[in-house]
């Protein structure tokens, strides 16, 4: 995790990013340890929504890999169509 020594990201910005790690790779990093800290910098609220969108953006990049879609393809496909409408 090369993020926690880059000097790019604050503390708290690290700890949203750890909190990403185990949502996206492995479940198990969310310890004790790391839930003290998203606590300690972060409400309920904005923990909820932090996953939330660590799981959504995730799982948009999952489906788009499975159907082998690459960045951009979909807008041409819009374009093209209203084009041809």
């Amino acid at each position: 995790m090369q993020y926690e020594k880059s000097e790019k990201f604050t503390a708290r910005e690290k700890i949203a990013l750890r909190y990403a790690d185990a949502i996206m790779y492995d479940p198990n990093q969310a310890d004790d340890a790391l839930w003290a800290q998203l606590k300690g910098e972060f409400n309920e609220a904005e923990i909820v929504e932090i996953g939330y969108w660590i799981g959504f953006t995730f799982g948009g990049q999952r489906w788009l890999k499975t159907l082998s879609a690459k960045q951009g393809e979909f807008d041409a496909f819009l374009k093209q169509k209203r084009a041809s409408a």
